[in-house]
């Protein structure tokens, strides 16, 4: 079939140069013509150029209306032959159709085609009618458009057409046009040396701009790109990653151990995912024979701090409950990881008896308990950097924000005071976004609290810089995804995640 398709697409051509395929080969599919005149092309025996259009199409209440005419022509025709007033249900029984018939008696009316009689009926108020729905949808039914973009529309939103999109092709003769295709040898072989038939052989000349099979590699998604860049940074700058594998923590690790109090709003069920089977952990204690901490010190550390104070503070002065600080969540930070390490930390000793500086980093999934949009899942990707040394102060805390934020590409930081249970100061850090031509926060910050620090067994003189950002915004902003759920989700177009180029964070 594609030989005699070849050779109508050149006979047609001979007779008629340009040509269209819509009026040339109506019946031919698209893929079946392009192939053949792809080959032709190659050849030099053809040009051509793809067309696109768009084209409407009578659906079948369209099609109703082109047959019958329209709903309100219809309703006047009832009218008009009934020679007097009729009810609704008269109406209906009239033309056999509620939807004809309701539709039909309001545009009628608008038209002023008929009016309202004695006894909540209607009656005919003209003697004939143009009806020009009916003319309307004749001409797109036989010119597949119309020049009233309007009146498109309305028919559209109707559903009496639909719109679709139609290629074509315009065809012209190449400079190598011949009405039969030479044969082209694609090798060159022994016997065409031995006879030399070589010399007078066509051969079909390399495709150098042809991309050759999709071998349907695998693909990282934008957002472990992004994560890429991210630990790049973080080792660069001496940092070690956090194991982050456990999703599940107890109200203890992802909340007290923090000095978040029990009756935070952030420990509600509107904002965090609790566990129900099992609804409790066991207390915390040691995991491994290497690990010889004082589990049973540290909770009771933490209980005291929380309900009478301690390390100079006074607390929160409430009931603390034991159940409650064992009960499973969805964890809603990774902070839950930094503070075990931390804790781990704290048994460490330097050269002078005291736990030596550390730098931890984590990147991983947190969960939140959030109405979903175009910027919020119940599920996200938390950055994080925790930093411990002596004499750390708040003014070095905001250096290490800008150096850290710079290696990102971002700079002209802005910080705002703020409130964290387990940070005293707190800093929110904001950036002006270009694009949005206002100032964006970007990540939170501060110095954690004595009573988190302390109650691990962590000496009064550790400083601990502790900040945070999402690993979902800078990735939507630097691949200018506008809907969050474009980026995670069933919504997600595998061909984004494929053909994204890899990103450089402080690069533009």
């Amino acid at each position: 079939m594609a030989g005699d398709l070849t050779s109508q697409v050149l006979n047609a051509l001979s007779k008629a140069d340009p040509l269209l395929s819509t009026e040339a080969f109506p019946d031919v599919s698209f893929a079946d013509l392009k192939a053949v005149l792809d080959r032709l092309a190659s050849r030099s025996m053809v040009e051509y150029k793809q067309l696109e259009r768009e084209e409407a199409v009578l659906l079948p209440e369209g099609e109703q209306i082109l047959q019958n005419g329209s709903h309100e022509a219809r309703v006047w025709e009832a009218l008009n032959k009934a020679m007097g007033a009729l009810s609704v249900q008269e109406i209906k029984a009239a033309v056999g159709d509620d939807k004809v018939a309701g539709f039909g008696q309001g545009k009628a009316m608008k038209a002023k085609w008929i009016g309202k009689a004695e006894g909540g009926k209607f009656t005919a108020l003209v003697d004939s009618i143009t009806d020009t729905t009916r003319d309307q949808l004749r001409t797109i039914h036989e010119t597949r458009t119309l020049s009233d973009a309007k009146v498109i529309a309305d028919f559209k939103k109707r559903t009496l057409i639909k719109v679709q999109k139609v290629l074509s092709f315009k065809i012209q003769k190449g400079p190598k046009f011949a009405l039969e295709l030479v044969k082209e040898e694609t090798d060159l072989t022994e016997e065409m040396l031995a006879t030399g038939s070589w010399k007078t052989a066509t051969f079909k000349p390399y495709n150098f701009n042809a991309l050759g099979a999709d071998q349907h590699a695998g693909a990282l998604h934008p957002l472990m790109k992004v994560r890429h860049e991210f630990r790049n940074i973080f080792f660069e700058m001496g940092f070690e990653e956090m194991p982050t594998s456990r999703f599940v923590e107890s109200g203890f690790w992802n909340f007290d151990t923090l000095f978040v109090p029990q009756q935070h709003p952030a420990r509600d069920l509107q904002d965090t995912f609790y566990i129900s089977d099992p609804k409790l952990a066991d207390k915390p204690r040691a995991e491994d024979a290497d690990d010889q901490k004082d589990y049973d010190t540290y909770f009771e550390n933490v209980r005291q701090v929380h309900e009478s104070g301690k390390y100079g503070s006074i607390g929160y002065r409430y009931p603390w409950a034991e159940e409650e600080s064992l009960r499973l969540v969805l964890r809603t930070h990774t902070t839950a990881i930094s503070t075990a390490m931390l804790h781990k930390l704290a048994d460490k000793k330097g050269p002078d008896g005291k736990p030596p500086p550390a730098r931890y980093f984590s990147i991983d999934r947190v969960f939140r308990n959030e109405s979903v949009d175009a910027t919020h899942l119940a599920e996200f990707h938390q950055v994080e950097g925790v930093i411990a040394d002596y004499g750390l102060t708040l003014g070095g805390l905001m250096e290490f924000m800008t150096i850290f934020f710079k290696k990102m590409g971002i700079e002209d930081l802005r910080f705002k005071p703020a409130y964290n249970p387990y940070t005293e100061p707190s800093l929110e850090i904001f950036s002006f976004h270009k694009g949005l031509n206002k100032l964006v926060e970007i990540g939170n910050s501060g110095m954690f609290r004595p009573e988190m620090l302390e109650a691990m067994g962590l000496p009064g003189d550790l400083r601990v810089y502790g900040w945070g950002l999402s690993l979902e915004r800078p990735t939507m902003i630097k691949y200018g995804i506008s809907n969050i759920r474009e980026l995670l989700g069933h919504k997600v177009d595998l061909n984004f995640i494929e053909r994204n180029p890899a990103v450089r964070l402080e690069k533009n």
